[in-house]
């Protein structure tokens, strides 16, 4: 029988009910392939234990035969695909609790394995958005805030912009068809910084409220 972790959300990856006049333009999830590729360095972790099998061999070589050299880097080997598959499981964790949204007024990214958390980002608190868009079709948006909002790098590791610590840009990681999705953020968020804003102020002495 399935069981979804999640499935005391009201609405998927979303914390609450939409407000009136909001609608769900896209959902999705990081690709954990890619994610163990892009962001935790899967290939640089085996190109690593693949050297040290390697100088393993060559230095066990001097003053043994070829087949005991090979036995001696055996251990470096297991270690080292144990450590690989230790961290596509961390991917495949992390793709699973994630949830990207777009929707007509904000992103919010339920993000987080041990400590799940939802981030809600207004259009208007964005001021750009870079795409890293792959051969294969998934790519990164990074999105970078404007004004004094402040994100921890650590906290919302790994759906940030690489290396981007000081100033840390929220990122929708390794997603599939991530052209499309950077259209469907640039439309909604043009649509939404384009409407008027209304605010009400104090009724002045005729009894007018004035807008802007």
């Amino acid at each position: 029988m399935s069981h979804d972790d999640f499935n005391f959300e009201p609405v998927r990856g979303l914390p609450e009910e939409l407000p009136k006049g909001e609608h769900i333009l896209w959902q999705g999830s990081p690709d954990f392939r890619r994610l163990a590729r892009e962001a935790l360095a899967v290939r640089w972790v085996a190109a690593y234990f693949a050297i040290l099998c390697v100088w393993r061999i060559g230095v066990s070589s001097v003053e043994n035969p070829l087949f005991v050299s090979v036995m001696h880097a055996v251990p470096l080997a297991i270690a080292g695909v144990i450590a690989c598959v230790l961290i596509y499981l961390i991917a495949y964790v992390q793709a699973r609790a994630t949830v990207y949204t777009l929707t007509n007024k904000r992103v919010a990214m339920r993000i987080g394995a041990a400590l799940t958390m939802t981030l809600n980002l207004p259009y208007n608190w964005i001021g750009s958005a870079q795409l890293d868009l792959k051969p294969s079709g998934h790519g990164t948006l990074a999105m970078e805030l404007i004004g004094d909002t402040r994100l921890s790098y650590l906290m919302t590791w790994p759906h940030v912009r690489p290396w981007s610590i000081a100033r840390t840009k929220p990122a929708l990681r390794c997603i599939p068809d991530a052209q499309k999705v950077a259209v469907i953020f640039a439309d909604a968020a043009e649509t939404r910084v384009g409407e008027p804003q209304i605010t009400r102020k104090s009724a002045g002495p005729s009894g007018a409220v004035a807008a802007e």
